[in-house]
């Protein structure tokens, strides 16, 4: 029979053996939470764009003509951004198209006609918001008005600061942009978002619309999807030009065969020379035009 202090000492192994591996469950699940949340901050962007870019919906067939219309101001720095990085990085490299507008966007804080057609044509409005920018007229009389104007223009409008100027802007322009990051979307450029990998490009790319990359070798998918065959809409058909290289080329035939060979051109030998030749009834030949090759009657038919 066992005793009481045996039992004792089987309970406490037991026990501790219990806690070890309550202790190792909870470390490794603390371990995943961990990795997990490094993941999610490392990785978000990338998940959300190419979820967006899977299962988004596109904007075409809108009537829209630019993905984004962009106001600046025409400062050393904010068109240096605008036209040397903004615009060669989203329309080289991801196909976007933009409308560049370094003119006063709200003149007497009321939208113009022609920047009503504008922003109409364009499915994003992108605001390049330094501090030269803030000295326009609608943003010295009343910041307030101008923005809730440009909500009404466009969805979300995206307003891109500087970092190194971020401080010196006024209290009431951040104040309020902070309180509208619902309606707007507010980026702020860094020394390292020059890179195409930063996660300024990627955070743009999120509030910009879907884009359609084109596989190689596939046509537009639109004219795919109307089920359109016609080989001068694709980009690599299969009925290829039978002469490419044009009227001065070697022609192709149809299905791609190799062109005929040419037989070899046979030296003639023993030939005359041109000096042998004998010139001297030239002048006594009849060069005159034949008559009876035009004539279809005779004179006596006449």
């Amino acid at each position: 029979m066992e005793t009481r202090p045996q039992r004792c000492t089987e309970n406490r192994v037991s026990d501790k053996a219990g806690h070890i591996a309550a202790v190792l469950f909870a470390l490794c699940v603390l371990a995943i939470l961990v990795v997990g949340t490094i993941l999610y901050i490392k990785c978000r962007l990338n998940v959300r764009l190419w979820y967006r870019d899977k299962y988004a919906d596109l904007e075409i067939n809108d009537g829209r003509l630019f993905d984004a219309y962009v106001s600046f101001c025409p400062s050393n720095i904010d068109t240096k951004f605008t036209n040397f990085i903004l615009k060669p990085h989203l329309e080289n490299r991801y196909g976007y198209k933009l409308h560049l507008d370094e003119r006063n966007l709200l003149p007497n804080t009321e939208p113009s006609a022609e920047l009503l057609m504008n922003v109409s044509r364009c499915r994003r409005l992108i605001v390049i918001l330094s501090l030269a920018y803030l000295e326009q007229e609608w943003c010295q009389n009343s910041f307030r008005n101008g923005l809730l104007r440009l909500l009404e223009l466009s969805r979300r409008p995206i307003f891109i600061l500087f970092e190194n100027q971020y401080k010196e802007l006024p209290t009431e322009v951040t104040q309020l942009l902070n309180s509208q990051r619902g309606l707007l979307k507010m980026l702020l450029w860094k020394a390292d978002s020059v890179s195409p990998a930063s996660d300024f490009w990627k955070e743009l790319r999120l509030v910009l619309p879907r884009k359609m990359s084109l596989s190689e070798g596939r046509g537009d998918p639109q004219l795919q999807n109307q089920d359109d065959r016609d080989p001068m809409l694709t980009v690599n058909s299969e009925t290829a030009d039978p002469d490419p290289d044009g009227d001065l080329g070697v022609r192709r035939t149809f299905y791609k065969a190799p062109p005929p060979r040419m037989a070899p051109v046979r030296q003639v030998e023993n030939r005359e020379n041109a000096a042998d030749v004998d010139i001297s009834d030239l002048g006594s030949r009849n060069y005159s035009a034949r008559a009876d090759y035009y004539c279809l009657v005779t004179e006596p038919d006449l």
